[in-house]
């Protein structure tokens, strides 16, 4: 198992939209394939944390309660593996620096 990472306030992630944040009444804009910048705002454990999502035109969303995954993590899908709602992930330098700290 990877090594939980464990979240502060202020700490960057990537940030997955849901289908619902791109078609909502404002929706994010994004380049397909690449994650959306985000900044940890609150966190409620090593799994759930609060983000300002940042989209590709420069305006800004809060998203509470988002699923954090921790390295070895996978995003929750359905029984025909199409990804459930959205999902922050850590970024790779963090990544890398956790798995350097496990070693």
């Amino acid at each position: 198992m990877s090594k939980v990472i464990t979240p502060t306030v202020g700490r960057k992630v990537w940030y997955w939209p849901s289908v619902g944040d791109m078609a909502g009444p404002i929706p994010m804009i994004k380049i397909p394939g690449q994650p959306l910048d985000a900044t940890v705002i609150a966190v409620h454990g090593d799994r759930m944390v609060n983000v300002l999502v940042t989209d590709v035109m420069g305006r800004q969303f809060p998203v509470p309660s988002c699923d954090l995954l921790q390295p070895g993590d996978e995003p929750r899908t359905t029984e025909s593996g199409q990804i459930i709602g959205r999902f922050v992930e850590w970024i790779p330098y963090q990544k890398t620096q956790a798995a350097k700290e496990s070693a």
